[in-house]
């Protein structure tokens, strides 16, 4: 099999924003464009080609990121309509709300180039800013397009000061739009200095004319602003642009790519989604200014054998590797969604999971288009498709030819921040529950399952309210189990203030054969966010080497369990660093037990102290319910960081930090304070000590608990 297009002809890209900024929209109406659908889908009809889970139409809304390819050419036919496909561009279209914030991590993980959406009229939004760090540190080029120019309170340049100043990003306007709101029509191309002019509601018919004479003026002084820019990008222009001189447009779209790909310029364009305008020059922007897998260069790894680092060549003749970076249980079986960086692989290869250790065959090979397949038989370096038949990949594993193993980088995943018990309500949903959710849980790792040792119940944990939702929903929908839902319950952790030592010994003489298992600890705490260390620091063999595995299984156990008010332990350091053994009655299960029991001694000298977590809240609100509205976050414990009014709208916005616990059933005050007008967004900040009152009530309770059970 031969590729069908070059590698230089072809573009990864996702299309990433807040919700509601118009993703879904734009994505139906790319793929409508290039020929991939015959019909525009709309998402709040329920018909969004890449909205295709009914738990997605119900809402409105994108919940799991869908993958599609489509074809698009910068020249057009003999009949001046049609284009002529010369490149291939796979998309990825994510999730806009918070709670699925782990679709937009692994997509951007294994993206070349990212489309930002910004809606016209609020400009940079929470989930923005989310999405735009989340670019950054997987050093993903950007390119930005602000959406719904059709909306009353529009406003182009105030939504790029917006990109500027809350995202420090280094937007160059590339287009500027002709009109705005009802009078929204077209585009002017700063680059080539026309205009592109709707003349239908579909947006198939356009024409190129000159630009406006009552915005030549507007146009000069935004291309020269423009100009100035991009000649930075490239030595050559900088003598053409301080001489005066003419810079072709074929000069600056070479520019306008090597900066883009650089990082140093982010291209902004415009246009309106929903009423078709502005795509085609989207698409053409796409192609011109996006990264090929060639521009990203070679892939660094780890050799699993040396531990040295290694590089992939993004080429189809070095060895096979690529990056699992999505799991979807459905009737047929696992499917495995994977990047390719280097190499080629055939259906029916045998390959290795490297972060496994264990060798598979791949089945099938399948592209995507929304939850619709097309067979393949080879994938070639710089693709991203799906494979049937991989039994033990997870998210974040590595895939390559069993030869020559390379460890790419992982994906980061974030921590849950709200959990629910569940409880199957007969015997057969028990059965059918474990499997469920475990396939669940396959699919999302920002989605923890776990059983409650104290209670015997399912504990579900994820990253809000919404997530926790749609996955039961999926439960009842896909894997036919009824269950009941408990209240959702705040993932408060635990973890210790200072440091500390402690030495317990685990002795049990019952006739025969005894325990005997004795470590001395020190526990101390680490960092916010830095997790488990654990360190063996004996000397002389006071600890055979065989406990000394036993002792952190003690440890990891207690830690689970938690110490304070049984919550999860975080962010510690321990360190064996002494102990004593029996040589016959010491064993494995004695130092597990002597281990947990050391660590929960030491934990409680180092002083122990709850944290919960803390949320980002930005609420836009009418002018006039502002007092009630910041004094209703006072009184959750809310902190407020500043407030700004919103252009366009006369409502203000105010920005807070609030706990999680102080959260539930916010929705339904806000809308009772101000008549259902304001709305809120809210994402997680970071873990706060939990005031001592609160604190005395959670230990309390998790006590009463216990006596209840006693």
């Amino acid at each position: 099999m031969v590729r069908d297009y070059p590698l230089d002809q072809v573009r990864n890209i996702g299309i990433a924003a807040h919700i509601d900024a118009g993703k879904t929209t734009c994505t139906e109406r790319i793929l409508y464009y290039t020929g991939r659908t015959y019909k525009i889908g709309e998402v709040h009809e329920g018909a969004a080609t890449m909205d295709w889970m009914a738990q997605e139409q119900e809402r409105g809304i994108t919940i799991t990121s869908a993958a599609t390819t489509c074809f698009w050419g910068l020249v057009t036919d003999t009949t001046g309509k049609a284009r002529i496909n010369s490149h291939r561009i796979n998309i990825i279209d994510t999730p806009g709300h918070v709670d699925f914030t782990i679709e937009v991590e692994r997509s951007l993980r294994v993206l070349d180039g990212v489309v930002a959406l910004f809606d016209a009229v609020a400009g940079v939004q929470p989930q923005s800013e989310t999405v735009w760090r989340q670019a950054t540190r997987y050093r993903v080029p950007r390119m930005c397009f602000v959406n719904k120019m059709d909306r009353t309170g529009a406003d182009f340049f105030r939504a790029v000061g917006t990109i500027r100043d809350r995202l420090g990003a280094p937007a160059v306007i590339l287009q500027v739009p002709i009109g705005a709101e009802g009078d929204f029509v077209g585009v002017i191309d700063l680059v080539q200095m026309n205009a592109i002019v709707y003349k239908d509601d579909k947006g198939e018919s356009y024409e190129t004319t000159e630009i406006p004479a009552d915005l030549a003026d507007v146009a000069k002084e935004y291309r020269e602003k423009m100009l100035e820019k991009v000649a930075e990008c490239d030595d050559a222009l900088v003598e053409k642009f301080l001489e005066g001189e003419e810079i072709s447009a074929e000069e600056l779209w070479s520019a306008i790519r090597k900066g883009t790909i650089e990082m140093s310029i982010v291209p902004v364009l415009c246009g309106s989604a929903y009423k078709n305008k502005g795509i085609q020059p989207l698409l053409d922007a796409v192609i011109r200014y996006m990264p090929s897998p060639l521009d990203k260069g070679a892939s660094k790894g780890e050799n699993p054998d040396t531990l040295q680092e290694e590089t992939r060549e993004v080429s189809d003749s070095a060895p096979f590797s690529a990056l699992a970076f999505k799991i979807v249980t459905d009737p047929y079986g696992l499917l495995t969604f994977f990047r390719v960086y280097s190499g080629t692989v055939k259906k029916g290869d045998t390959i290795l999971n490297v972060n496994k250790g264990k060798k598979e065959r791949l089945g099938r090979i399948v592209r995507m288009h929304a939850n619709k397949r097309e067979d393949v038989d080879e994938v070639f370096a710089g693709e991203i498709a799906a494979g049937v038949g991989l039994q033990t990949a997870t998210t974040g594993d590595t895939l390559t030819a069993e030869k020559s193993p390379i460890l790419l980088e992982s994906i980061n995943f974030p921590e849950p921040v709200i959990s629910v018990s569940l409880e199957p309500k007969t015997k057969a949903d028990q059965e059918k529950m474990g499997i469920g959710l475990s396939k669940l849980a396959a699919e999302d790792p920002s989605f923890r399952v776990r059983t409650d040792q104290e209670t015997g119940q399912t504990i579900i944990a994820g990253m809000g309210e919404l997530h926790l939702e749609i996955l039961v929903d999926r439960l009842f929908r896909e894997h036919k189990v009824e269950a009941n839902q408990g209240r959702p319950q705040v993932a408060y952790r635990e973890t210790v203030k200072g440091s500390a030592k402690a030495r317990e010994t685990y002795k049990r003489q019952t006739g025969g054969k005894g325990q005997y298992g004795d470590c001395e600890l020190v526990v101390s705490a680490t960092d916010p966010g830095t997790g488990f260390e654990f360190i063996n620091k004996t000397v002389g063999g006071s600890i055979p080497k065989e406990f000394i595995s036993p002792i952190e299984a003690g440890v990891k156990e207690a830690m689970e369990r938690g110490v304070l008010a049984g919550y999860p332990m975080v962010d510690l350091k321990v360190e064996v660093v002494d102990g004593s053994f029996h040589e016959v009655d010491s064993s494995e299960m004695a130092f597990k037990i002597a281990g947990s029991m050391t660590f929960k001694e030491a934990a409680r000298k180092a002083g122990l102290v709850l944290k919960e977590p803390i949320m980002g809240v930005e609420v836009v609100t009418p002018e006039g319910n502002m007092g009630d509205v910041i004094g209703d976050l006072n009184s959750r414990r809310g902190q407020v960081l500043g407030m700004e009014q919103e252009q366009g709208t006369g409502n203000q916005i105010i920005k807070a930090q609030v706990p999680l616990a102080e959260m539930f059933g916010y929705v339904g005050s806000l809308r009772g304070m101000t008549q259902g007008r304001a709305s809120y967004t809210m994402e997680p900040a970071h873990y706060e000590e939990v005031p001592r009152n609160i604190a005395e009530e959670l230990v309390a309770k998790s006590q009463g608990r216990l006596n209840e059970r006693g």
